[in-house]
C-alpha cells in the first residue's frame, strides 16, 4: 500500500549514509503521503475509476436476480449483538432494497462467506444482511443465500451455478460498490454470466472543490485511497491470473 510504501522510504532514508540518496527517498515518501491524502487528487481519481450513478427509475426492465455482494454490509465487531450494525459499504443492499420494493428486481442473491463461527450462529453477513430486509419487508422466500465465496472470483462462480439451475437465461443485475464493479463484472462475465450494474456506495463527486482541497492534507482521505490503490492491484492481479 502507498502508505507503507512512504514508511519504508521515511525509514531507509534514516539509516542511509548517502546524502543524495536520503534527500531522494524523503522527497519520494513526501510526494506520496501529500497524494494519497490530497482531496482533490482522490475525489477525482474515484470520479474516473467509479461506474456513474443510474437512477431508479432509469432501470428499463425488471430482473429475474440482483446480485447483491458482501463485504462491508454489516458491522461484525460483536459476535452476540441481537441486531444488525451498518457497516461501512451499506449501501450496497439499500440500493438492493430499493430496487426490489421498486419491482425490479424479483430475488435477491446474497453472495459471501463469513466465519464459520458467525455463520454456524446465524450472524454472517448474507444472513444478518437477510434478516435485516426481511424487517423491511421483503420476502424471505425471494432472498437466495450463498455464503462459501471469499472473494470475487468465487462470488461470481458460485453466483453462476446457482443462477444456471434456477434461473436459467434469466436476467441478472449486478450490485455491488461502485469502485469494485469493474472487477466484479470482469469476474461475472468469466464466470459465463452477463450482467447490467446498478453501482451503489460512491466515493467520487463532481462536486466543485474548496481551495483547501488542494493544498490542505486529510487523514479521512489518506484511508480512501488506499482502498482504491487496493481495488487497483486486485484488478491487475486478477488479470495477471485470469480471473477477469
Amino acid at each position: 500500500m502507498p502508505f507503507s510504501i512512504s514508511l519504508i522510504l521515511m525509514l531507509y532514508s534514516f539509516v542511509t549514509k548517502k546524502a543524495k540518496i536520503k534527500k531522494t527517498a524523503l522527497i519520494a515518501s513526501f510526494s506520496i503521503l501529500f497524494l494519497i491524502s490530497n482531496t482533490y487528487l482522490v475525489n477525482k481519481a474515484f470520479y474516473w475509476w467509479e461506474y456513474k450513478p443510474l437512477d431508479i427509475g432509469t432501470v428499463s426492465k425488471t430482473y429475474d436476480a440482483g446480485i447483491l455482494l458482501t463485504g462491508g454490509l454489516i458491522n461484525l465487531s460483536h459476535y452476540k449483538a441481537d441486531h444488525p450494525n451498518l457497516g461501512a459499504h451499506a449501501d450496497r443492499f439499500l440500493q438492493a432494497y430499493e430496487l426490489y420494493k421498486a419491482g425490479k428486481i424479483k430475488k435477491i442473491i446474497i453472495t459471501g462467506a463469513s466465519s464459520k463461527l458467525l455463520t454456524d450462529q446465524g450472524n454472517g453477513e448474507a444472513q444478518l444482511t437477510k434478516k435485516l430486509l426481511v424487517q423491511w419487508g421483503v420476502n424471505p422466500a425471494d432472498i437466495i443465500l450463498e455464503q462459501n465465496a471469499r472473494n470475487t472470483r468465487e462470488n461470481a462462480l458460485f453466483t453462476a451455478s446457482i443462477l444456471n439451475k434456477q434461473f436459467p437465461k434469466g436476467s441478472y443485475l449486478l450490485i455491488t460498490s461502485s469502485f469494485h464493479m469493474r472487477r466484479a463484472v470482469g469476474c461475472f462475465e468469466k464466470a459465463g454470466i452477463k450482467t447490467d450494474q446498478f453501482p451503489a456506495d460512491f466515493y467520487g463527486s463532481n462536486a466543485g472543490s474548496k481551495w483547501k482541497d488542494f493544498i490542505i492534507p486529510d487523514p479521512e482521505v489518506l484511508g480512501y485511497s488506499q482502498l482504491l490503490f487496493r481495488e487497483w492491484i486486485g484488478i491487475i492481479i486478477y488479470k495477471i491470473v485470469g480471473y477477469v
